[in-house]
């Protein structure tokens, strides 16, 4: 009797074993596997997905004088990390660094110069850039340094321009359409002070480079001066004595330009930058910021 009952309780525990590990063996795929599949989905998704943010923006670069070019290629950085491209901005002081920095390679672009300085730049210098786009125009003006007024220009007084050809042509074009001296007929965009045919009060010339204008303020009576540079030393449009006008051949013909090497006006790269500094983001950022002495070409 009890060697049955023995058997019988063998049996009745083995059963409740078997009944145990394979309710486990069930259990298992409805509540850890899952688990553990989505955790190791969500760990590669979120690999994935750091992966790619690593890998998808492209450097763009960009050389640039410090103002308006610099500043707007910043208001344009966001815009470009939408079309998967890290802008990478490199400030430059001068007009010839940046130009020779474009050629060798070391730059995707460069946004800081008018076509005319350009071809110019081209012809004296050997190199292959050509323009890409016009973003904006910056109205030349002549600013007050010594004397207040044009009316108040005694004979003899000293005016600074530009001392690069394409420049200094359209400073002396400024101070002919404001009665001060009188160019050659015809002469145009060419013109040099050798080019000056009426000059009554005798004003002396002063032939500076673009940069240093500015600067050169205390030392002269007048003196015509970039836009750009004219912003960076704080000089305002609307305080000069004259500017050009709007409507002028030199608003559409010195347009800013974004400048590449020839053959890649039309490249990925080059067409996501003109198309973010042409957008309707960067003209509002110029018509808010400038006050007028940065307005855009498009």
């Amino acid at each position: 009797m009890k060697k049955s009952l023995y058997v019988l309780t063998a049996a009745i525990l083995a059963a409740g074993a078997l009944t145990a590990c394979s309710g486990g063996k069930e259990a298992a795929p409805t509540t850890a596997a899952p688990t553990e599949a989505a955790t190791s989905a969500e760990e590669k998704s979120t690999e994935e997905t750091t992966a790619e943010a690593a890998g998808e923006l492209q450097d763009i670069i960009v050389g640039a004088t410090p103002a308006p070019h610099a500043e707007i290629l910043n208001a344009v950085k966001d815009i470009l990390k939408e079309e998967g491209y890290n802008l990478v901005i490199k400030e430059y002081t001068d007009y010839v660094q940046p130009n020779l920095a474009l050629e060798s390679g070391d730059l995707d672009a460069n946004y800081f110069q008018h076509k005319p300085y350009l071809d110019q730049f081209n012809t004296e210098k050997g190199t292959d850039l050509v323009s890409a786009a016009a973003v904006h125009y910056e109205p030349f003006g002549i600013y007050a340094g010594k004397t207040d007024s044009l009316e108040n220009l005694a004979d003899g007084a000293q005016i600074a321009v530009p001392n690069d050809v394409s420049n200094e042509a359209r400073a002396l074009l400024l101070l002919a359409d404001n009665g001060l001296i009188e160019l050659k007929e015809g002469v145009g965009l060419e013109a040099t002070k050798n080019d000056i045919v009426k000059n009554d009060k005798n004003f002396k010339i002063v032939e500076v480079e673009a940069a240093q204008l500015p600067r050169s303020l205390g030392d002269v009576d007048i003196a015509v001066i970039n836009g750009n540079y004219a912003i960076e030393a704080g000089l305002k449009v609307s305080e000069a004595l004259a500017v050009e006008d709007s409507k002028s051949t030199a608003a559409t013909l010195y347009s800013n330009i974004v400048a590449v090497r020839a053959g890649e006006e039309s490249s990925e790269k080059s067409a996501a930058l003109v198309k973010a500094l042409t957008s309707d983001t960067v003209k509002k950022f110029m018509e808010e910021t400038y006050d007028g002495a940065v307005v855009p070409s498009f």
